[in-house]
């Protein structure tokens, strides 16, 4: 998996490119808790992200209870194959989703 991290301000974008999972996962974790700090808003780009495991859920999950506490958090551009994981899990009742 790919992440590009682009920061304007308070807010930190990570694109994530390939897929999602058990081994990536902890890469992402580490990510976030190295950017979180200062963040408002925090936008995850699933534009060309092509496999969501259970890994990844975990730690959109957890992304999403920091960020209830200091500011807010997105997830856009979603395809099809990962808003219906979003949707067969519920995390459409849990995360922002935009486009």
């Amino acid at each position: 998996m790919n992440i590009v991290e682009k920061r304007t301000g308070e807010q930190l974008c990570l694109c994530l490119e390939g897929r999602l999972d058990t081994t990536t996962a902890p890469e992402l974790e580490k990510r976030l808790k190295e950017q979180l700090t200062g963040v408002k808003e925090l936008v995850f780009d699933m534009e060309k992200l092509d496999y969501l495991s259970s890994a990844g859920l975990r730690i959109l999950l957890g992304a999403q209870k920091r960020m209830n506490q200091q500011g807010s958090m997105k997830v856009v551009h979603v395809n099809e194959t990962i808003m219906e994981i979003f949707e067969v899990t519920g995390f459409v009742d849990v995360l922002v989703i935009e486009g």
